[in-house]
């Protein structure tokens, strides 16, 4: 009887490690697929401004063809102008897409529904 015990617990150890384990796993896969679609955009958006200053015309989905830029135009923003409230968007898209935003537990992926800590933290 004392053997079965023992082995439970072993079992209750490495089930414990392994799930652990999974929850890490899943959390790196996470991070790198927004890592991935945010570097396919940066490349995009590259790619897209190399067209164009070697005067190749490329119309990209909804919008038109060509654009006309101010001569201080750097990636949506004129020199001086912060887009207000941006840092709190991408808190609250992070949040969205399955991660802590709270001091407590930053970065690791949601498994148990909404965190109170990061729901107050973004009515702040």
């Amino acid at each position: 009887m004392d053997e079965l015990d023992n082995r439970m617990g072993v079992f209750h150890a490495e089930l414990t490690a392994l799930k652990q384990k999974v929850k890490e796993l899943l959390e790196e896969n996470k991070r790198l697929s927004i890592e991935n679609h945010q570097l396919r955009q940066v490349f995009k958006r590259e790619t897209t401004s190399e067209r164009e200053a070697a005067g190749i015309v490329v119309p990209s989905e909804g919008n038109p063809a060509h654009v006309e830029l101010s001569p201080n135009h750097e990636i949506g923003l004129d020199e001086g102008n912060v887009a207000v409230g941006e840092g709190h968007d991408n808190l609250t898209r992070l949040y969205h897409e399955g991660f802590h935003i709270c001091n407590v537990y930053y970065g690791h992926l949601r498994t148990e529904g909404d965190c109170l800590f990061c729901l107050s933290f973004l009515n702040k």
